[in-house]
C-alpha cells in the first residue's frame, strides 16, 4: 500500500470519519512494547482504517486513541548533530539524515487505537521516509548517544 509523503490529509480524514461516527478521540500514543496489542493488517487497502474505526464503534468503544507525528527541524538537526559526532556513523547515514530535511513539517506517522477486553487494537500508517527516520534515530542513539550536554544532571534540584 503506497502512502503519500505527507499523512496530514489522512489524519484529517481520520478525525472527520471518527467524529462522523459519533466517536470521540483520546489524544495519546499507545506504545505496543508496553501494553498488549494486536496490530491491524491493512494489506493493500489504503482505506482499511475506515473498517478499523467501524470495528471500534461496533465493539462498543466510546473513543479511539489517536496520535500523529511530524518532522520538526529541531529534532532532525539534533539527530544530524548526534550522527556527526558519533564515532561509528557512516557518511551514508549522515547524508540520508540531511536528505530528510525535504520532509520538514510533514506528517509521517499516524496511529489509531481502541481497547477491547484488555487488549489494545492498533492501526498504524507510516511513510517510507518516517521508517527511514526511525532507523536513523536508532543509529544515532546507539552510536551517538553520548551527548555532551550536562545541563540536566540528576544531582541538581
Amino acid at each position: 500500500m503506497a502512502l503519500p509523503d505527507d499523512l496530514a490529509t489522512l489524519k484529517d480524514d481520520m478525525v472527520a470519519f471518527t467524529e462522523g461516527h459519533g466517536m470521540r478521540r483520546f489524544p495519546g500514543y499507545v506504545d505496543h512494547e508496553e501494553v498488549q496489542t494486536v496490530m491491524w493488517k491493512a494489506g493493500d487497502d489504503a482505506e482499511s482504517w475506515k473498517d478499523f474505526v467501524e470495528l471500534a464503534k461496533t465493539s462498543g468503544s466510546p473513543f479511539l486513541t489517536m496520535d500523529s507525528w511530524h518532522l520538526e527541524k529541531e529534532e532532525l538537526e539534533g539527530m544530524i548533530q548526534r550522527l556527526s559526532n558519533a564515532e561509528f556513523t557512516s557518511d551514508e547515514d549522515l547524508e540520508d539524515a540531511r536528505w530528510l530535511r525535504t520532509y520538514l513539517g510533514k506528517t509521517g506517522f499516524v496511529q489509531l487505537g481502541f481497547a477491547f477486553q484488555g487488549v489494545m487494537m492498533l492501526y498504524e500508517a507510516s511513510t517510507e521516509w518516517y521508517d527511514h527516520y526511525q532507523r536513523l534515530v536508532e543509529v544515532s542513539e546507539d552510536f551517538g548517544g553520548l551527548a555532551i550536554d550536562d545541563s540536566g544532571t540528576d544531582d541538581e534540584p
